[in-house]
């Protein structure tokens, strides 16, 4: 019996009924030889941290605030590796795959664009100018990056599970109790991502808030602070706590309805007081000028469009596909750089070129 094998008995002597078994995966896009040691949701895990470029590249990219000049506040990797850190505690205490589980939060931002939210918003209006009925969704972006754009074309050929809880990870601004009814992911461990993703934002959302000056304790009403807690610990701890307490023994995750309420309360104030804001609206609009004006170049300058990705695709909607891709996958700073580049004078002669 190989050490594959062997970890996959012990899954299914010790998780759950209803936990995802490496054994029972539905497989992959195209077939692999299993690992002698590692079980397939082990493999997805290590390949997105290995081989997945884009996961590099969420270490420059915006969470919510744009660009931001404090160190400390938290970028998509850090908030990736809360997510991922959040949810292996509430597998292993629900006795769910922790590896499918950390494979899904690992990817399940891998599609997201530069400057946040705002980036995400202004490259679907742009992309819609193009081809009207081709809406740019970051879960199914991130789909698209595992399984096309990844190691030159290839993908990273992941297994189903992975790639279910990777596209059905968002839950927009759902409250989460209708999020939590309304479950159609295969996997358990899938609405784990969704759950624990919630729970990461809106508690590091709120403490970057606080740290920039855009809310203080004062502005968060007492009910919710009574119930989640005064500290950023406390609250993720209350949160977590209260999930697995109502969660357990159970073939699907609640929460209790004082601590869904509070939860959902503070999603409130957060979308008012911050997402919503007039500091984050002023510099979401510079961003939005920001990857508008670099898709409508590459999309009509052919000299750019050959620069950025090689050739000039000659099929209008081909070429929208492929300049959302290129703009998509943009850091903060490569996006800045590259609309200085284009937008602004850099002098004459240059001998950058």
């Amino acid at each position: 019996m190989t050490i594959r094998e062997q970890i996959e008995q012990r899954e299914r002597e010790t998780l759950r009924p209803w936990a995802a078994l490496a054994a029972q995966s539905r497989g992959r896009q195209r077939p692999e030889e299993p690992c002698p040691v590692r079980t397939c949701f082990q493999r997805d895990r290590d390949r997105i941290i290995h081989l997945c470029h884009a996961f590099r590249r969420l270490a420059h990219m915006t969470q919510v605030f744009i660009s931001p000049r404090e160190d400390h506040v938290r970028t998509r990797l850090s908030h990736t590796l809360e997510v991922s850190q959040i949810a292996r505690t509430v597998a292993k205490a629900l006795r769910l795959n922790e590896d499918l589980t950390e494979a899904i939060a690992l990817g399940h931002d891998v599609g997201h664009t530069p400057f946040g939210h705002a980036g995400e918003q202004a490259l679907d209006e742009i992309y819609r100018k193009y081809v009207p009925t081709a809406p740019f969704s970051p879960p199914e972006h991130s789909l698209r990056v595992v399984d096309v754009l990844e190691r030159d074309g290839k993908g990273l050929n992941l297994s189903y599970e992975t790639r279910d809880g990777i596209v059905g990870h968002s839950k927009g601004m759902a409250d989460l109790a209708d999020d939590m009814a309304n479950n159609k992911l295969a996997t358990l461990e899938g609405m784990v991502i969704r759950v624990c993703d919630r729970i990461a934002y809106l508690n590091h959302d709120l403490d970057d808030a606080m740290r920039a000056g855009l809310l203080s304790e004062d502005d968060v009403p007492g009910e919710i602070l009574d119930v989640l807690g005064r500290t950023h610990s406390e609250r993720v701890g209350t949160m977590v706590r209260d999930l697995i307490a109502n969660s357990l023994d159970k073939p699907f995750l609640a929460m209790s309805a004082e601590v869904l309420e509070a939860a959902d309360a503070l999603k409130n104030l957060l979308w008012e007081r911050v997402y919503a804001g007039p500091l984050i609206s002023h510099e979401a609009a510079k961003a939005r000028g920001i990857v508008q004006g670099l898709f409508t170049v590459y999309m009509e300058d052919d000299t750019a469009c050959r620069k950025a990705l090689g050739y000039v695709p000659e099929d209008v909607q081909h070429r929208a596909r492929v300049v959302c891709d290129y703009v998509a996958g943009m850091t903060d700073h490569f996006a800045r750089a590259q609309y200085i580049r284009y937008f602004l004078p850099s002098g004459y002669p240059s001998f950058d070129d």
